[in-house]
């Protein structure tokens, strides 16, 4: 049977490649994005419609369903954007590799140093990432208590409407995601770290999304198209995702490529790119609600690649006042259709229903959103907070990431930035005394925890990036494109800090704001003081050299040095290959793995658990190692408790000091919690289990 669905699996893959080739032009980079794209929306609208039927759950409706969706778009693209040219990928494929090592052959010394030495590291972070994505089980947080959690539910359940969980995650996140960690678990025969597949492929594809709007950009110039997308692969908050099960780094990869679709369109004026743009609208949207974050970003954008543009045929950069009417139009219907197909369903409507709002609970609200600021002081209140988190995240940017893992590069991230400390200090800016605006205080040394799994871009974005857009936004490197893309840029920084409290573990929210800024490390190839250029500006050479050096060594110590997920016993553990299942899971909350495994040890994997957590109570390791568990909330957020259903086999709850809800019986089990351990994010509870038949 598992061989079945593997080949099912093969031939949808197939079935997708050869969809998008009789869609998109022959390119490699057009065909291996449209690839995904078309993957991601037909495994996401085919989940919509399984649910609807109570077949979430069965792995042959999935093997048959999901090549409905590409069958329809292939046709509807063959009347609205027909393509006459035929390609053979494969062929392709074996050409452009070719192309490459010529292209590497024929750079200068300095540039074959330059990019030996980020192809060496980034092929190193690949395989190692590969394998901790094949061989580690998923143990991410929002993972434990929502994200995954509600997956194996909607397995079991054989639908994704709405249940009410424990966490507030569960029912108020979009479900996209959750359709292709759904399709790929069963389809790879309950292979549990498929899970992963989508998170680890949008790696990829982001940075063959970043080569190809490089190349639009710079006219296809290699060396800046290589350059850009290497670095994004160095860069730390978007390569750590990489072995996660976080959904940021998928937004990353669906923002960019309807940013390549945008600026390709530009370049074109070919119609199918509107429609192909409009698509992934739709899905990242459905994705997300964080995207609306970025819809001025993404606006800003269209404006130079779609409404204000060159005349057509003209090949001159300068962005005119001739406004294209017919694109806007036909963008603008296509982005309301694919809303409706690919955004409407995942869940917004019925969190309007449920809740009153289509994030969530007022709770979440106020603990996440901008009322926290505007309900002390009003909006004048929030300017002042929002600018204070402008700053406090200016200030996280500028770390060695990565290399402060280590205590050498501690020491050295330290006195690099005693000038910020000593300025911010004579500002009075006091952005780590002013708490009201801020999930956890900021602090000039943040945790280790904090820094570790939750980095930002390192020394390429403090060094050469945000320098390079200041030279952009100013005219100093006069460029159209970079222009608009510094003010994407900044209105996505400004929308994460003035939405929302400081939170130390941003760093994972700047990804998207990444795919703007690594574009401009395409100035160092494209005006005067060219990296390209033999013999000349040497001073540049040697900073860029120097900075990349560090970028490389800084990515190769945070895959390494993972806390979350360590390849090698570092750190005083062990590494994620020798470690068992619910330790690695609980590692963020070590003082209730004891209580997890005795809990393990007790129930049956075939027992039906009736679960009186909390809210950030770890629920997905209780499934057991082969997800076959079956357990039901009967505390969920926000609501009043739930009578325990009949036929259930045990009782799980925790006993909290504010709720006392369970009163333990003299025959219930106390699994407990460690209370000696200092400095947890979170304490544990006191966990109880009951025998009920």
């Amino acid at each position: 049977m598992v061989l079945i669905s593997l080949l099912s699996f093969g031939v949808f893959l197939g079935y997708i490649g050869r969809t998008s080739a009789g869609i998109c032009r022959p390119s490699l980079i057009e065909w291996l994005i449209t690839s995904f794209l078309l993957f991601a929306g037909s495994i996401i609208i085919t989940g919509y419609c399984l649910s609807a039927l109570d077949l979430t759950g069965n792995t042959w409706a999935w093997a048959i369903a999901v090549f409905i969706p590409p069958t329809i778009l292939r046709a509807v693209f063959s009347k609205i954007a027909p393509q006459t040219t035929a390609f053979l990928p494969l062929k392709m494929v074996v050409s452009r590799w070719h192309a490459a090592q010529r292209w590497y052959v024929s750079g200068t010394l300095y540039l074959r140093f330059l990019f030996g030495i980020m192809i060496l590291s980034v092929a190193i972070i690949g395989i190692t990432n590969l394998l901790l994505v094949l061989f580690t089980v998923p143990n991410e947080w929002d993972s434990m208590t929502g994200h995954l959690n509600r997956v194996i539910q909607y397995i079991q359940r054989g639908t994704m409407a709405h249940f009410g969980g424990t966490n507030w995650n569960i029912d108020t996140y979009p479900k996209s995601v959750c359709t292709i960690q759904i399709y790929s678990y069963l389809i790879t025969g309950k292979f549990e770290n498929a899970f992963k597949l989508i998170h680890h492929l949008s790696y990829w594809i982001t940075l063959v999304a970043v080569f190809g709007i490089a190349q639009r950009i710079t006219k296809n110039r290699l060396n800046a198209s290589f350059f850009c997308a290497l670095a994004f692969a160095l860069f730390l908050d978007f390569l750590m995702q990489a072995v996660t099960t976080e959904t940021d780094i998928v937004l990353a990869a669906y923002l960019s490529c309807l940013l390549y679709f945008l600026f390709t369109y530009r370049v074109t004026y070919e119609n199918r790119y509107l429609y192909l743009a409009a698509l992934s609208f739709g899905v990242v949207y459905g994705h997300k609600v964080t995207f609306t974050l970025l819809l001025p970003s993404v606006f800003v954008v269209m404006i130079y690649t779609v409404f204000l543009q060159k005349g057509k045929g003209q090949k001159k950069e300068n962005v005119t006042l001739n406004i294209n009417w017919s694109a806007i139009f036909k963008l603008g219907i296509a982005i309301v259709v694919c809303f409706c197909l690919w955004t409407l369903p995942t869940g917004y409507v019925k969190n309007i229903q449920v809740f009153g709002h289509p994030i969530g609970p007022p709770t979440s609200l106020k603990h996440q959103s901008i009322e926290r600021a505007t309900s002390n002081g009003g909006y004048r209140n929030l300017f002042e907070q929002g600018s204070r988190n402008v700053v406090r995240y200016a200030y996280d940017f500028v770390n060695l990431d990565g290399l402060r893992n280590v205590k050498i590069g501690q020491d050295i991230n330290r006195g690099m930035r005693i000038p910020l400390v000593w300025l911010e200090d004579k500002l009075r800016m006091r952005l780590d005394e002013t708490t009201e605006f801020s999930i956890v205080p900021f602090s000039f040394e943040r945790r280790f925890e904090f820094f570790n799994g939750n980095p930002y871009w390192g020394i390429f974005g403090f060094a050469l990036v945000f320098p390079l857009l200041f030279l952009a936004l100013f005219g100093i490197l006069r460029s159209p494109a970079h222009w608009f893309l510094a003010v994407a840029l900044l209105l996505h920084f400004a929308a994460l800090s003035y939405s929302a409290p400081y939170d130390p573990w941003k760093g994972r929210y700047f990804q998207e704001t990444g795919v703007f800024g690594v574009l401009f490390l395409t100035l160092l190839f494209t005006h005067k003081y060219s990296l390209e250029k033999s013999g000349y500006s040497v001073a540049l050479k040697t900073y860029v050299g120097v900075v990349t050096v560090v970028a490389c060594i800084s990515a190769l110590l945070a895959v390494f040095l993972n806390f979350r997920c360590l390849p090698f016993d570092a750190l005083g553990r062990k590494s994620a290959f020798k470690m068992d299942r619910i330790p690695m899971m609980t590692f963020a909350r070590p003082d209730i793995t004891q209580a997890y495994l005795k809990f393990d040890e007790l129930v049956p994997d075939s027992a039906t658990v009736a679960l009186g957590t909390i809210n950030d109570d770890f629920e997905y390791p209780l499934y057991g190692k082969h997800l076959t568990r079956r357990l039901i909330p009967i505390r969920p957020f926000e609501q009043p408790l739930r009578p325990i259903p009949p036929g259930t086999d045990y009782l799980m709850y925790a006993k909290s000091d504010t709720i006392d809800l369970f009163k333990p019986l003299p025959t219930d089990i106390r699994l407990g919690t460690d209370t000696t351990m200092k400095g947890m994010i979170v304490k544990g509870e006191d966990y109880y289990l009951r025998k009920l038949k």
